[in-house]
């Protein structure tokens, strides 16, 4: 099936699901984050779009991990992958589904952990280590795939989950697939097979 093409029409539907993305995080800063924690923080739509046009192909299947409101899932769907979102949060998986019914988005998202079952992590000794993984029942029962059913991964790791998205992406991932990491200081980097 061939890509949409990056014309005028895609580009103003991508700004509009960014614009609206944000305006979904600043309530969710009022309502949520205000009053206790909550691990939700919306990448730079703006890095992670570019990332996804590069590296867009026809066929590729894209999960996203911990995919909050959705936009990412949604704007990897309207550039022609295939999309899938698991997220932990059930309300987010909510909101998730009404942008994407407004953006008339395919995108595909289920409620649980993007740990798959049996899963653990153990950090070497001078790694940090932060999770804000929460605890759950594994999403990918829910979406009938396993990890390495998809061709590009996106996570947005707190400090100290890098080398465990790495490490998850090693175990269980497709060898072939491509992990992206958002990184506040470093954008978006990808990794392939233990290399970046």
């Amino acid at each position: 099936m061939p890509l949409p093409a990056l014309d005028t029409p895609l580009l103003a539907r991508l700004d509009a699901l960014c614009e609206a993305g944000w305006d979904i995080f600043e309530r969710f800063e009022l309502e949520v984050r205000d009053h206790r924690f909550h691990p939700f923080v919306a990448a730079d739509y703006a890095r992670v779009q570019q990332a996804l046009i590069t590296h867009r192909a026809p066929g590729l299947r894209f999960l996203e991990w911990g995919s909050a409101s959705g936009v990412i899932t949604i704007m990897a769907d309207l550039l022609g992958y295939e999309s899938y979102g698991i997220e932990l949060d059930g309300a987010l998986v909510d909101t998730a589904r009404t942008l994407a019914q407004r953006f008339d988005s395919a995108a595909t998202f289920v409620e649980g952990s993007f740990l798959p079952t049996g899963f653990a992590f153990t950090p070497q000794k001078h790694e940090p280590w932060t999770s804000t993984t929460g605890s759950g029942a594994s999403g990918y029962l829910q979406l009938g795939k396993a990890l390495d059913d998809f061709d590009v991964v996106f996570g947005y790791p707190w400090g100290g989950e890098h080398q465990m998205m790495r490490d998850l992406m090693r175990r269980y991932g497709n060898p072939d697939a491509l992990l992206l990491l958002h990184d506040v200081d470093d954008g978006v980097r990808a990794f392939r097979d233990r290399r970046r």
